[in-house]
């Protein structure tokens, strides 16, 4: 099986701009971000995935029952929550390539939801766009051959991993093979498949950058349908993948909070002579004024040399020795 879809200049110039982003998290050591950090950032995800799927509870809920503390809203939405909880503490269980897997995860993310979490459904479903059906899913009795050749596709295909993680989560919408849960085992299946490439997926929150760009993820699924290839909806999750991978580098960065991390983190960083837009860049979130303070105690500490006036200005880390 190969899913048709086309490798256009935009999915090229994408797929640099990550890679370069998992060298940043790999040279910043974030292959693993902080406790908080991942705490935070899986929070983010779950509301952000079932917010999509039309959950009413919000991030302070989430927070709340990540942290076992009683909330009180729909039953449907907390049970909702709980399941997404425990489906995303047990990503690392699952083999990413393994269909029996995915059924199991499904399983967890609707049990109790619908009639049969993790079985393929057995009737005909189309997706309603207000009053408008703009899906009709193939019938029910092609969705295990469907599902076994997507499956096929994972694990015998050449293409690059992350191109695949894309084709996937489209494919598989595409597919609906079960009555409900569609969207979010959609979503929770393509961060099992990235972690395989970068294990720092596990903590990204890619449903959150989804969530804010929600009607431009339905206009690609929709023009993808139309075409008969999954070009446009590649692109739109290459970018979601991108800004999250950098959204995630930016909360990881040490900014304003720490003089003695930042500076040490911007030094590990610039290896020649810089100026001062170029440690700006490096420490996203300070002002112009602090870069300055920074580099004039650095100056005075000894730690850097100074070459050049006034705009001109360039400094370099103090060679050992």
């Amino acid at each position: 099986m190969q899913p048709p879809y086309t490798i256009t200049n935009e999915i090229l110039a994408l797929y640099g701009q990550i890679t370069e982003a998992l060298g940043i998290c790999q040279s910043i050591l974030l292959v693993k971000p902080e406790a908080k950090l991942r705490k935070q950032n899986r929070i983010k995800t779950i509301h952000s995935s079932l917010a999509i799927e039309g959950n009413t509870l919000n991030i302070e809920h989430v927070t709340a029952l990540i942290e076992n503390t009683h909330v009180v809203g729909p039953k449907k939405d907390i049970l909702e929550v709980q399941n997404a909880i425990k489906a995303y503490d047990q990503l690392n269980d699952y083999k990413a390539k393994q269909l029996k897997d995915f059924l199991k995860a499904h399983y967890i993310l609707m049990n109790g939801l619908v009639n049969n979490p993790g079985k393929f459904r057995k009737s005909q479903v189309g997706i309603l766009k207000g009053k408008e059906v703009f899906h009709i899913a193939p019938g029910y009795d092609m969705v295990p051959g469907l599902m076994n050749d997507l499956f096929e596709y994972l694990k015998n295909n050449n293409d690059l991993e992350i191109m695949k993680s894309c084709v996937f989560h489209y494919e598989m919408e595409f597919i609906h093979p079960f009555e409900d849960g569609n969207g979010r085992i959609g979503r929770y299946w393509q961060t099992r498949l990235l972690m395989d490439v970068n294990p720092i997926f596990e903590f990204v929150p890619i449903e959150k950058v989804i969530r804010d760009n929600q009607e431009e993820y339905y206009k690609v699924l929709e023009i993808s349908d139309s075409s008969g290839a999954s070009t446009a909806f590649i692109e739109f999750m290459l970018n979601v993948i991108n800004k999250s991978l950098r959204d995630t580098i930016a909360e990881s960065t040490p900014t304003t909070s720490d003089y003695k991390k930042r500076v040490e983190y911007a030094l590990s960083q610039l290896n020649d002579w810089f100026d001062r837009k170029e440690y700006l860049n490096i420490c996203k979130g300070i002002s112009t004024a602090t870069a300055s303070r920074d580099i004039k105690q650095l100056l005075q500490d000894d730690l850097i040399e100074s070459s050049g006036s006034g705009r001109m200005m360039k400094y370099r880390k103090k060679r050992s020795g």
